[in-house]
């Protein structure tokens, strides 16, 4: 269906990658390996994301999507290693700085909000104590200011009775407000790129709608940029102005989330929202996504998806480039003008 008949806002997109205007964060040919064996991870990523745009970034688990985020911090898992391309920050190269340059702008410009929000908090100390902390280790501020500091910004999420939730251990929360802790923590220093890693997977709709609207107010009232890292296509066609889908650790279709969602152009993506239900026109051809990734250990040439695509030539077998296929929509298929054609000869055969 339409992104409109989601209730998405229905805006134009925010500039950012999919028209080409400067973004905050800048991704370029990003590779990312495993520092032993060489076995690419992540190859070549774009990616960019604009004040007061939200970015959605989708795909399968392993498709490449959460290395590309922990990258920009500098804080890849341990034996990986990134290979090649550029992370531009508001003009500055952060594949190239040091660490401390590193943990001077993680908090301050760039804050994570990651899945779990147990795992982000200390079990032992109460939630007014753990924000109050970071906010003095920041900015040098008085226990007094920084117990201020903590108080206001969990009322900024809205979590109901700050000051006295101030008191409270993580257990003592429900999933939704130690979620919102996890916000007022990243929202502290007020930084200028938000990166959400599934921020929002296990919590119920309910909560998961007011912690997403949460994350969008600080976009279109702050002017933060937001990385949104999620496998629900749901969430990207409501809350996302742009999206980029990865399969196999490649970008292979990126542009506005209206014309991702309304023409996808690359058969994976395809795939995904007709799984989800959340295509425009639906073919009776077209069919959630069957197989597994490929081992990227031993990556077969050409399309990395072409060995699960009904629709495989020759042409896929080489080397397939990202390609425009309208106006800031670009995906990395040699058959995309041909998708429609095919999917319409099948659905008449089966018919």
């Amino acid at each position: 269906m339409p992104v409109e008949s989601l209730g998405a806002p229905g805006r134009a997109a925010a500039p950012g990658a999919a028209d080409g205007k400067h973004g905050l964060l800048e991704i370029r040919g990003l590779s990312i390996e495993v520092a032993a064996t060489g076995t690419p991870l992540v190859r070549g990523v774009d990616l960019a994301v604009a004040p007061g745009e939200v970015h959605g970034l989708v795909g399968e688990t392993g498709a490449g999507k959460s290395l590309t985020a922990w990258s920009v911090l500098g804080l890849l898992p341990d034996g990986l290693r990134r290979t090649a391309g550029s992370i531009m920050l508001d003009g500055t190269d952060l594949a190239t700085c040091d660490e401390d340059h590193l943990r001077a702008i993680r908090g301050r410009d760039v804050a994570m909000i990651v899945q779990n929000p147990r795992t982000a908090l200390v079990p032992t100390m109460t939630v007014g104590d753990q924000l109050a902390l970071v906010h003095r280790a920041r900015t040098g501020s008085s226990r007094k200011q920084s117990r201020a500091a903590a108080v206001e910004t969990l009322d900024s999420v809205r979590l109901p009775d700050a000051a006295r939730r101030c008191h409270d251990y993580p257990h003592q929360l429900s999933g939704g407000q130690a979620q919102r802790v996890v916000i007022a923590m990243a929202l502290l220093d007020r930084p200028r790129l938000l990166i959400a890693d599934e921020a929002t997977t296990g919590l119920d709709v309910t909560v998961q709608a007011e912690v997403l609207d949460l994350l969008r107010e600080q976009v279109t009232e702050a002017g933060v940029a937001l990385l949104l890292i999620t496998h629900d296509l749901g969430v990207v066609a409501n809350y996302a102005d742009t999206t980029t889908a990865m399969f196999a650790g490649e970008v292979v279709e990126t542009g506005s989330t209206r014309a991702l969602f309304d023409a996808p152009a690359h058969p994976y993506l395809r795939g995904l929202l007709a799984a989800a239900d959340l295509e425009a026109h639906t073919s009776r051809s077209r069919r959630a996504v069957s197989g597994a990734p490929p081992d990227l250990a031993a990556r077969p040439p050409g399309c990395q998806f072409a060995f699960r695509c009904p629709w495989q030539a020759e042409a896929c077998l080489s080397g397939v480039p990202l390609t425009p296929v309208g106006p800031g929509h670009t995906a990395r298929c040699a058959r995309t003008a041909e998708l429609d054609r095919l999917e319409a000869e099948q659905d008449e055969r089966q018919t």
